[in-house]
Protein backbone atom coordinates (compact mmCIF):
# COMPACT_ATOMS: atom_id res chain seq x y z
CA UNK A 1 0.00 0.00 0.00
CA UNK A 2 1.44 3.18 -1.02
CA UNK A 3 1.45 5.86 2.12
CA UNK A 4 2.05 9.60 1.66
CA UNK A 5 3.30 11.76 4.37
CA UNK A 6 2.84 15.55 4.57
CA UNK A 7 5.56 17.26 3.04
CA UNK A 8 4.03 21.06 3.00
CA UNK A 9 2.39 22.34 5.99
CA UNK A 10 -0.38 24.20 4.34
CA UNK A 11 -1.89 20.46 4.13
CA UNK A 12 -1.58 20.59 7.81
CA UNK A 13 -3.52 24.02 8.20
CA UNK A 14 -6.06 22.55 5.79
CA UNK A 15 -6.88 19.51 7.59
CA UNK A 16 -6.43 21.46 11.00
CA UNK A 17 -9.29 24.16 9.92
CA UNK A 18 -11.85 21.52 8.31
CA UNK A 19 -11.93 19.43 10.93
CA UNK A 20 -12.08 21.48 13.56
CA UNK A 21 -8.21 21.02 15.25
CA UNK A 22 -6.88 25.18 14.80
CA UNK A 23 -8.88 27.97 13.31
CA UNK A 24 -6.97 31.89 12.62
CA UNK A 25 -7.91 33.94 15.22
CA UNK A 26 -10.45 36.57 15.06
CA UNK A 27 -11.19 35.46 11.21
CA UNK A 28 -14.45 36.85 10.66
CA UNK A 29 -12.67 39.92 10.70
CA UNK A 30 -9.96 38.78 8.46
CA UNK A 31 -8.02 37.64 11.12
CA UNK A 32 -4.74 38.81 13.53
CA UNK A 33 -1.04 37.78 12.15
CA UNK A 34 0.02 34.82 14.04
CA UNK A 35 -2.60 34.35 16.70
CA UNK A 36 -4.14 30.62 16.13
CA UNK A 37 -7.22 29.03 18.19
CA UNK A 38 -7.39 25.70 19.25
CA UNK A 39 -10.97 24.57 17.99
CA UNK A 40 -13.19 21.39 19.51
CA UNK A 41 -10.80 18.95 18.49
CA UNK A 42 -7.90 20.80 18.88
CA UNK A 43 -8.30 21.70 22.37
CA UNK A 44 -8.69 18.22 23.34
CA UNK A 45 -5.33 17.44 21.76
CA UNK A 46 -3.57 20.08 23.72
CA UNK A 47 -5.33 18.64 26.46
CA UNK A 48 -4.25 15.65 26.48
CA UNK A 49 -0.30 17.01 25.66
CA UNK A 50 -0.85 19.01 28.52
CA UNK A 51 -2.23 16.48 30.85
CA UNK A 52 0.35 13.71 29.87
CA UNK A 53 3.49 16.34 30.50
CA UNK A 54 2.26 17.01 33.73
CA UNK A 55 1.83 13.46 34.99
CA UNK A 56 5.44 12.86 33.36
CA UNK A 57 6.90 15.52 35.81
CA UNK A 58 4.85 16.15 38.71
CA UNK A 59 3.07 12.72 39.60
CA UNK A 60 6.60 11.79 41.32
CA UNK A 61 8.57 12.50 44.34
CA UNK A 62 11.01 15.37 43.76
CA UNK A 63 8.69 17.83 41.59
CA UNK A 64 6.03 20.25 42.78
CA UNK A 65 3.84 22.17 40.41
CA UNK A 66 2.74 25.94 40.32
CA UNK A 67 0.69 28.35 38.64
CA UNK A 68 2.27 31.76 38.45
CA UNK A 69 0.76 35.46 37.26
CA UNK A 70 1.27 36.04 33.82
CA UNK A 71 1.85 39.82 35.27
CA UNK A 72 4.76 40.17 37.38
CA UNK A 73 6.56 43.40 38.90
CA UNK A 74 8.88 44.91 36.49
CA UNK A 75 11.54 44.65 38.31
CA UNK A 76 11.86 40.62 37.90
CA UNK A 77 11.86 41.22 33.96
CA UNK A 78 15.10 44.32 35.24
CA UNK A 79 16.51 41.09 37.11
CA UNK A 80 16.08 38.41 34.70
CA UNK A 81 17.50 40.47 32.11
CA UNK A 82 14.86 40.81 29.80
CA UNK A 83 14.08 44.54 30.55
CA UNK A 84 17.48 45.66 28.76
CA UNK A 85 18.66 42.64 26.69
CA UNK A 86 15.44 41.12 25.49
CA UNK A 87 15.62 42.34 21.89
CA UNK A 88 16.62 41.31 18.16
CA UNK A 89 18.18 43.60 15.76
CA UNK A 90 15.53 44.96 13.46
CA UNK A 91 16.15 46.66 9.95
CA UNK A 92 12.90 48.16 7.70
CA UNK A 93 13.38 48.89 3.67
CA UNK A 94 13.01 52.88 3.05
CA UNK A 95 10.83 52.05 -0.14
CA UNK A 96 7.72 49.45 0.67
CA UNK A 97 8.16 49.42 5.01
CA UNK A 98 8.45 46.09 5.32
CA UNK A 99 10.42 44.69 8.54
CA UNK A 100 13.13 42.45 9.11
CA UNK A 101 15.76 40.64 11.31
CA UNK A 102 18.88 41.83 10.89
CA UNK A 103 20.48 38.37 11.74
CA UNK A 104 18.13 37.05 8.80
CA UNK A 105 18.69 38.90 5.80
CA UNK A 106 21.64 40.17 3.82
CA UNK A 107 21.40 44.42 4.39
CA UNK A 108 23.66 44.30 1.46
CA UNK A 109 21.20 42.56 -0.98
CA UNK A 110 18.05 44.10 -2.44
CA UNK A 111 14.72 44.20 -0.62
CA UNK A 112 13.62 40.67 -0.13
CA UNK A 113 10.04 42.23 -0.26
CA UNK A 114 9.93 44.90 -3.07
CA UNK A 115 13.38 44.22 -4.69
CA UNK A 116 14.24 47.92 -3.94
CA UNK A 117 18.53 48.44 -4.01
CA UNK A 118 20.22 49.87 -0.63
CA UNK A 119 17.16 50.30 0.80
CA UNK A 120 17.46 48.56 4.08
CA UNK A 121 17.98 51.29 7.57
CA UNK A 122 20.34 50.38 10.06
CA UNK A 123 19.79 48.24 12.73
CA UNK A 124 17.80 48.77 15.93
CA UNK A 125 17.33 47.02 18.54
CA UNK A 126 13.67 46.28 19.09
CA UNK A 127 12.22 44.99 22.62
CA UNK A 128 10.20 41.69 22.12
CA UNK A 129 8.16 42.06 25.21
CA UNK A 130 4.68 43.48 24.93
CA UNK A 131 3.97 46.29 27.15
CA UNK A 132 0.43 46.96 28.94
CA UNK A 133 -0.16 49.55 32.38
CA UNK A 134 -1.27 48.95 35.55
CA UNK A 135 -4.22 50.73 37.11
CA UNK A 136 -6.27 53.70 36.40
CA UNK A 137 -3.50 56.28 35.23
CA UNK A 138 -1.30 55.20 32.17
CA UNK A 139 1.99 56.55 33.51
CA UNK A 140 5.88 55.61 33.69
CA UNK A 141 5.69 54.11 37.35
CA UNK A 142 2.22 52.21 35.74
CA UNK A 143 3.85 49.64 33.18
CA UNK A 144 4.20 46.04 33.26
CA UNK A 145 4.52 43.26 30.73
CA UNK A 146 2.92 40.23 29.87
CA UNK A 147 5.57 37.85 30.43
CA UNK A 148 7.93 36.21 27.33
CA UNK A 149 8.34 33.28 29.40
CA UNK A 150 6.67 30.90 32.22
CA UNK A 151 10.67 30.46 33.98
CA UNK A 152 10.71 33.09 35.56
CA UNK A 153 7.15 32.49 37.69
CA UNK A 154 9.17 29.39 38.80
CA UNK A 155 12.51 30.97 40.14
CA UNK A 156 10.30 34.12 42.25
CA UNK A 157 8.65 31.01 44.22
CA UNK A 158 11.20 29.23 44.61
CA UNK A 159 12.20 29.78 48.44
CA UNK A 160 7.69 29.22 48.50
CA UNK A 161 7.92 25.99 47.31
CA UNK A 162 10.97 24.64 49.10
CA UNK A 163 9.90 25.85 52.41
CA UNK A 164 6.59 24.96 52.44
CA UNK A 165 7.21 21.90 50.67
CA UNK A 166 9.80 21.06 53.02
CA UNK A 167 12.36 20.13 50.22
CA UNK A 168 15.57 18.85 50.02
CA UNK A 169 17.99 19.00 46.75
CA UNK A 170 17.22 17.83 44.04
CA UNK A 171 14.28 19.01 43.52
CA UNK A 172 11.62 20.53 40.66
CA UNK A 173 9.07 22.99 40.00
CA UNK A 174 6.89 22.74 36.79
CA UNK A 175 4.61 25.12 35.21
CA UNK A 176 2.03 25.17 32.30
CA UNK A 177 1.63 28.90 30.99
CA UNK A 178 0.65 31.32 28.14
CA UNK A 179 4.31 33.21 27.11
CA UNK A 180 3.89 36.34 25.11
CA UNK A 181 6.41 37.98 22.58
CA UNK A 182 6.14 40.36 20.09
CA UNK A 183 8.10 38.12 17.41
CA UNK A 184 9.35 40.08 14.17
CA UNK A 185 9.43 37.29 11.62
CA UNK A 186 6.09 34.74 13.26
CA UNK A 187 4.85 31.97 11.15
CA UNK A 188 4.82 28.36 9.92
CA UNK A 189 0.87 28.40 11.07
CA UNK A 190 1.72 27.26 15.27
CA UNK A 191 5.15 27.33 15.11
CA UNK A 192 6.07 30.59 15.98
CA UNK A 193 3.25 32.72 17.34
CA UNK A 194 2.98 35.94 19.79
CA UNK A 195 0.90 33.73 21.76
CA UNK A 196 1.85 30.74 23.02
CA UNK A 197 2.20 28.03 25.54
CA UNK A 198 5.08 26.61 27.49
CA UNK A 199 5.46 23.30 29.87
CA UNK A 200 8.63 23.77 31.88
CA UNK A 201 10.24 22.65 34.61
CA UNK A 202 13.29 23.98 36.94
CA UNK A 203 15.20 21.10 38.64
CA UNK A 204 17.74 22.58 41.35
CA UNK A 205 20.48 21.18 42.01
CA UNK A 206 23.94 21.21 44.21
CA UNK A 207 26.41 23.43 42.19
CA UNK A 208 28.80 20.74 40.07
CA UNK A 209 26.35 18.30 39.64
CA UNK A 210 24.35 19.73 36.53
CA UNK A 211 26.08 17.67 33.73
CA UNK A 212 25.03 14.87 35.28
CA UNK A 213 20.92 15.87 35.76
CA UNK A 214 21.60 17.31 32.48
CA UNK A 215 22.39 13.68 30.99
CA UNK A 216 19.25 12.41 33.02
CA UNK A 217 16.62 15.31 31.82
CA UNK A 218 17.98 14.86 28.25
CA UNK A 219 16.94 10.77 28.78
CA UNK A 220 13.52 11.40 29.93
CA UNK A 221 12.44 14.20 28.11
CA UNK A 222 13.76 12.51 24.58
CA UNK A 223 11.81 9.46 25.61
CA UNK A 224 8.56 10.91 26.66
CA UNK A 225 8.29 12.66 22.92
CA UNK A 226 8.40 8.97 21.69
CA UNK A 227 6.35 8.00 24.54
CA UNK A 228 3.79 10.92 22.88
CA UNK A 229 4.10 9.05 19.33
CA UNK A 230 6.24 10.86 17.20
CA UNK A 231 8.72 8.79 15.15
CA UNK A 232 12.31 8.55 16.48
CA UNK A 233 13.68 9.14 13.28
CA UNK A 234 12.32 12.53 13.02
CA UNK A 235 14.13 13.71 16.37
CA UNK A 236 17.62 14.57 16.86
CA UNK A 237 19.87 16.37 19.46
CA UNK A 238 21.19 19.92 18.38
CA UNK A 239 24.17 20.56 20.82
CA UNK A 240 24.45 24.62 21.45
CA UNK A 241 28.22 23.87 22.17
CA UNK A 242 30.05 27.62 22.77
CA UNK A 243 26.68 29.73 21.58
CA UNK A 244 25.38 29.72 24.53
CA UNK A 245 22.82 32.06 26.34
CA UNK A 246 24.30 34.24 28.81
CA UNK A 247 22.87 32.58 31.72
CA UNK A 248 23.89 28.87 30.22
CA UNK A 249 26.67 26.64 30.70
CA UNK A 250 25.31 23.96 28.83
CA UNK A 251 22.53 23.31 26.13
CA UNK A 252 21.01 21.13 24.00
CA UNK A 253 17.64 21.24 22.10
CA UNK A 254 15.25 18.30 20.93
CA UNK A 255 14.69 19.07 17.37
CA UNK A 256 11.71 17.69 14.98
CA UNK A 257 11.52 17.67 11.62
CA UNK A 258 8.88 19.49 10.82
CA UNK A 259 7.82 20.32 6.94
CA UNK A 260 9.18 23.32 6.98
CA UNK A 261 12.90 21.55 8.03
CA UNK A 262 14.59 20.73 11.23
CA UNK A 263 13.65 22.78 14.26
CA UNK A 264 13.68 23.40 17.94
CA UNK A 265 11.27 21.75 20.28
CA UNK A 266 12.55 21.45 23.38
CA UNK A 267 15.23 22.87 24.77
CA UNK A 268 17.27 21.13 27.98
CA UNK A 269 19.59 23.78 29.09
CA UNK A 270 22.33 24.41 32.67
CA UNK A 271 20.98 27.73 33.76
CA UNK A 272 23.84 27.82 36.37
CA UNK A 273 23.25 30.00 39.50
CA UNK A 274 22.11 32.91 36.82
CA UNK A 275 18.18 33.34 37.79
CA UNK A 276 18.39 32.68 41.16
CA UNK A 277 21.46 34.92 41.96
CA UNK A 278 20.00 37.80 39.63
CA UNK A 279 16.68 37.86 41.77
CA UNK A 280 18.60 37.46 45.31
CA UNK A 281 20.44 40.88 44.17
CA UNK A 282 17.61 42.75 43.21
CA UNK A 283 15.07 41.71 45.40
CA UNK A 284 17.52 41.98 48.45
CA UNK A 285 16.03 38.45 49.67
CA UNK A 286 18.19 35.38 51.10
CA UNK A 287 17.83 32.55 48.42
CA UNK A 288 20.52 30.69 49.80
CA UNK A 289 19.86 27.27 49.91
CA UNK A 290 21.23 25.28 53.56
CA UNK A 291 22.36 22.13 52.96
CA UNK A 292 21.97 20.22 55.81
CA UNK A 293 23.79 17.27 54.49
CA UNK A 294 27.18 18.82 53.73
CA UNK A 295 27.80 20.81 57.16
CA UNK A 296 24.62 23.11 56.84
CA UNK A 297 26.83 24.56 53.64
CA UNK A 298 25.28 27.74 52.06
CA UNK A 299 24.95 28.18 48.27
CA UNK A 300 22.52 29.50 45.64
CA UNK A 301 21.18 26.45 43.94
CA UNK A 302 22.23 25.43 39.89
CA UNK A 303 19.23 24.95 38.06
CA UNK A 304 18.79 22.26 34.89
CA UNK A 305 15.65 23.27 33.21
CA UNK A 306 13.34 21.62 30.29
CA UNK A 307 11.56 23.89 28.17
CA UNK A 308 8.90 22.53 25.70
CA UNK A 309 6.55 24.62 23.53
CA UNK A 310 3.23 22.88 24.07
CA UNK A 311 2.14 24.48 20.13
CA UNK A 312 5.24 23.31 18.52
CA UNK A 313 4.70 19.75 20.39
CA UNK A 314 0.94 19.87 18.96
CA UNK A 315 2.35 20.69 15.52
CA UNK A 316 5.09 17.74 15.46
CA UNK A 317 2.17 15.68 17.12
CA UNK A 318 -0.07 16.28 13.43
CA UNK A 319 2.16 16.50 11.63
CA UNK A 320 3.94 13.01 12.56
CA UNK A 321 0.00 11.38 12.46
CA UNK A 322 -1.16 12.21 9.07
CA UNK A 323 -0.37 10.29 5.91
CA UNK A 324 -2.65 9.39 3.09
CA UNK A 325 -3.18 5.86 1.76
CA UNK A 326 -3.58 4.55 -1.73
CA UNK A 327 -3.13 8.63 -2.73
CA UNK A 328 -5.26 9.56 -6.17
CA UNK A 329 -7.26 6.39 -6.03
CA UNK A 330 -10.59 5.51 -5.35
CA UNK A 331 -9.53 4.19 -2.22
CA UNK A 332 -7.73 7.05 -0.74
CA UNK A 333 -8.07 7.80 3.28
CA UNK A 334 -6.74 10.07 4.99
CA UNK A 335 -5.30 9.38 8.58
CA UNK A 336 -4.62 10.93 11.61
CA UNK A 337 -2.55 7.97 13.45
CA UNK A 338 -2.25 9.27 16.87
CA UNK A 339 -1.44 7.00 19.72
CA UNK A 340 -5.01 6.27 21.91
CA UNK A 341 -3.86 8.80 24.65
CA UNK A 342 -3.04 11.60 22.17
CA UNK A 343 -6.23 11.11 20.00
CA UNK A 344 -8.93 13.58 20.72
CA UNK A 345 -11.80 11.51 20.28
CA UNK A 346 -11.27 8.24 21.15
CA UNK A 347 -14.09 6.23 20.39
CA UNK A 348 -16.98 6.91 18.12
CA UNK A 349 -20.26 5.39 18.56
CA UNK A 350 -21.80 4.92 14.96
CA UNK A 351 -25.49 3.42 14.68
CA UNK A 352 -26.20 2.12 10.94
CA UNK A 353 -29.34 3.95 10.55
CA UNK A 354 -31.44 6.83 12.99
CA UNK A 355 -34.09 4.97 13.63
CA UNK A 356 -35.34 4.70 17.05
CA UNK A 357 -34.57 0.77 18.12
CA UNK A 358 -30.91 1.05 17.18
CA UNK A 359 -30.86 4.47 19.08
CA UNK A 360 -32.13 2.30 22.24
CA UNK A 361 -28.82 0.62 22.03
CA UNK A 362 -26.51 3.27 20.61
CA UNK A 363 -27.50 5.97 23.29
CA UNK A 364 -26.24 3.98 26.74
CA UNK A 365 -23.47 2.39 25.49
CA UNK A 366 -22.34 6.09 24.08
CA UNK A 367 -23.44 7.69 27.55
CA UNK A 368 -21.54 4.61 29.15
CA UNK A 369 -17.97 4.92 27.59
CA UNK A 370 -18.51 8.74 27.77
CA UNK A 371 -18.07 8.71 31.84
CA UNK A 372 -14.40 7.21 30.63
CA UNK A 373 -13.51 8.55 27.49
CA UNK A 374 -14.26 11.37 24.81
CA UNK A 375 -16.62 10.11 22.61
CA UNK A 376 -18.22 10.99 19.65
CA UNK A 377 -21.81 10.07 18.67
CA UNK A 378 -22.46 10.10 14.56
CA UNK A 379 -26.05 9.37 12.70
CA UNK A 380 -25.23 11.44 10.16
CA UNK A 381 -24.59 10.24 6.10
CA UNK A 382 -23.48 6.63 5.12
CA UNK A 383 -21.35 4.20 7.31
CA UNK A 384 -18.09 4.73 4.95
CA UNK A 385 -18.26 8.40 5.01
CA UNK A 386 -18.26 8.46 8.87
CA UNK A 387 -15.84 6.04 8.92
CA UNK A 388 -13.38 8.37 6.84
CA UNK A 389 -14.29 11.39 8.67
CA UNK A 390 -13.20 9.25 12.12
CA UNK A 391 -9.58 8.10 10.43
CA UNK A 392 -9.38 11.99 9.20
CA UNK A 393 -9.60 12.87 12.90
CA UNK A 394 -7.23 10.41 14.43
CA UNK A 395 -10.47 8.25 16.34
CA UNK A 396 -8.58 5.01 17.07
CA UNK A 397 -11.75 2.95 17.65
CA UNK A 398 -15.50 3.31 16.20
CA UNK A 399 -18.14 1.18 17.60
CA UNK A 400 -21.22 0.09 14.48
CA UNK A 401 -24.92 -0.66 15.81
CA UNK A 402 -26.64 -2.26 13.17
CA UNK A 403 -30.01 -4.42 13.00
CA UNK A 404 -28.28 -7.52 14.36
CA UNK A 405 -27.47 -6.11 17.46
CA UNK A 406 -30.91 -5.96 18.15
CA UNK A 407 -31.15 -9.70 18.54
CA UNK A 408 -27.16 -10.85 19.14
CA UNK A 409 -26.38 -7.91 21.89
CA UNK A 410 -22.78 -7.42 20.15
CA UNK A 411 -21.44 -4.80 18.18
CA UNK A 412 -19.21 -4.28 15.28
CA UNK A 413 -15.67 -2.58 16.75
CA UNK A 414 -13.82 -1.41 13.55
CA UNK A 415 -9.94 -0.68 14.20
CA UNK A 416 -8.64 2.56 12.60
CA UNK A 417 -4.93 1.70 11.44
CA UNK A 418 -5.91 -2.00 10.26
CA UNK A 419 -9.66 -1.70 9.75
CA UNK A 420 -10.14 -4.54 10.83
CA UNK A 421 -13.12 -5.50 12.77
CA UNK A 422 -14.24 -7.32 15.46
CA UNK A 423 -17.48 -8.71 16.79
CA UNK A 424 -18.21 -7.90 21.01
CA UNK A 425 -20.68 -8.45 23.22
CA UNK A 426 -22.15 -4.88 24.62
CA UNK A 427 -21.13 -6.36 28.24
CA UNK A 428 -17.56 -6.77 26.94
CA UNK A 429 -17.00 -3.56 25.15
CA UNK A 430 -15.28 -1.72 27.78
CA UNK A 431 -13.06 -4.61 28.87
CA UNK A 432 -12.31 -4.67 24.70
CA UNK A 433 -11.56 -1.04 24.85
CA UNK A 434 -9.26 -1.30 27.85
CA UNK A 435 -7.09 -4.24 26.37
CA UNK A 436 -6.76 -2.32 23.11
CA UNK A 437 -5.53 1.27 24.99
CA UNK A 438 -4.09 -0.06 28.16
CA UNK A 439 -6.34 2.63 29.84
Amino acid sequence: METKKVTDMQEIVSLSKRRGFIFQSSEIYGGLGSCWDYGPLGVELKRNVKDSWWKAMTYRDDIDGVDASILMHPMVWKASGHIDGFSDPLVDCKECKARFRADKVDVTAPCESCGAKDSYTEPRDFNLMFETTMGPVKDSGSTVYLRPETAQGIFTNFLNVQTTMRRKLPFGIAQIGKAFRNEITPGNFIFRTREFEQMEMQYFVKPGTQKEFMEKWKEIRFDWHIEQGLDPKKLRWHDHGEELAHYADLAFDIEYEFPIGWDEMEGIHSRTDFDLGKHAEFSGKNLNYVDQADGNKKYIPYVVETSVGCDRHILALLCDAYRVENPGTKEERTVLGFVPKMAPIKVAVLPLMKKEPLAQKARPLFEALQKKYKCEYDVAGNIGKRYRRQDEIGTPLCITIDFDTLEDEAVTIRDRDSMNQDRVKISEVESYILNKFGF
